[in-house]
């Protein structure tokens, strides 16, 4: 549009093209930011155990008396706290979801975000213009080595992986029929949240989950934690040099985003040589629609992988399915999952 014709705008046509979408948007970093830090300081874990006045809060969490008020009453604005008064007390969804005693926390994802991906996304321009990751990693130096060698960053990155996989693992617990089928692996595990919700949902069930042995101790305790160390075992190795464990069901959940086409081809093939005839591969991630309109959160989390890894990328529905075929997969189908995740299941 011109601007003469902008200038000739209608009330109700100026009102129609607000720019308030456009603000809103470019400022969304105030909100994300301020849910951030809540998590990081630990407010809903700290009101998990019953509400509390301002003031006793701007106490317990170490907040300076200037922006305490402030902090508190955007969160109850964003619909992350609600306040009677001068007392605040977890919504039903952050005192579910965001309380660190609980086992359906997913404040790991967002503990990361806070710490290591919000710096990283600060980068994107330039990881745009490079093609490069922006996330401290030398030129010959891998993203996993890099976490999996200091355990405080694979303890929260494990952590975070928890977080992000909840919705597809309560969700794909009860939309696979696990009952044609005896055992299972998932691959790439991390603390081993997928492996959990599928074991408790069907208690004929046994399997594990694999990944590089530094997971080992914290798949084990998190089993433990869970009452499932009986049934769940750790499977330890490298996908990218080994063969995969063979099982009737292989899972693979946020894996081949992080990889390029050549290696997603390869960890494809390396999961159908591992799966009996008639064995199931499921791959689920926040799948892309093959118009690319409608997935936000999948183009974003794409974006993500730009930003992080050295060749990852998010696929669309289409993508996946075809790459699935030419590894040899028959019956191969797509469905959606809960919110942004969806599934891809092939069989062999």
């Amino acid at each position: 549009m011109s601007t003469t014709a902008a200038n000739h705008m209608t009330v109700a046509e100026s009102e129609a093209c607000s720019p308030e979408g456009i603000l809103q948007l470019g400022l969304g970093f105030w909100a994300s930011k301020t849910l951030l830090s809540a998590v990081e300081l630990g407010l809903f874990t700290e009101l998990a155990s019953g509400p509390l006045d301002g003031e006793a809060l701007q106490k317990r969490l170490g907040l300076h008396r200037r922006g305490a008020r402030d902090f508190l009453d955007a969160l109850v604005a964003l619909g992350m706290l609600e306040r009677e008064g001068d007392i605040y007390r977890n919504t039903p969804a952050t005192d579910r979801y965001l309380d660190r005693g609980k086992p359906t926390y997913v404040g790991g994802m967002l503990a990361v975000a806070a710490t290591r991906i919000y710096a990283n996304w600060a980068l994107l321009t330039e990881a745009l213009r490079t093609g490069k990751p922006q996330n401290g990693t030398e030129d010959d130096e891998d993203l996993f080595d890099m976490l999996y060698s200091n355990p405080d960053d694979l303890v929260m990155f494990a952590q975070a992986m928890t977080g992000g996989s909840l919705q597809a693992a309560e969700a794909l617990a009860r939309r696979f029929p696990w009952t044609d089928y005896r055992t299972f692996i998932d691959i790439g595990t991390a603390e081993g949240r997928v492996p959990v919700e599928i074991a408790s949902a069907h208690p004929h069930l046994t399997g594990g989950g694999y990944d590089l042995p530094p997971m080992r101790p914290v798949f084990e305790a998190y089993a433990e934690r869970r009452g499932l160390a009986d049934r769940l075992r750790f499977h330890p190795g490298d996908f990218l040099k080994e063969p995969l464990p063979p099982a009737d069901v292989l899972v693979m959940g946020h894996i081949l985003h992080d990889w390029n086409l050549e290696v997603k081809r390869t960890l494809l093939a390396k999961a159908y040589a591992a799966l009996p005839k008639r064995g199931a591969l499921i791959v689920h991630d926040q799948i892309i629609d093959d118009e690319r309109r409608q997935n936000a959160a999948g183009l974003l989390m794409s974006l993500n992988m730009l930003v992080n890894t050295r060749g990852g990328f998010d696929y669309t529905r289409a993508n996946g399915i075809g790459w699935m075929r030419e590894a040899g997969f028959t019956d191969v189908r797509f469905e959606h999952l809960a919110g942004p995740h969806s599934m891809i299941v092939g069989i062999k």
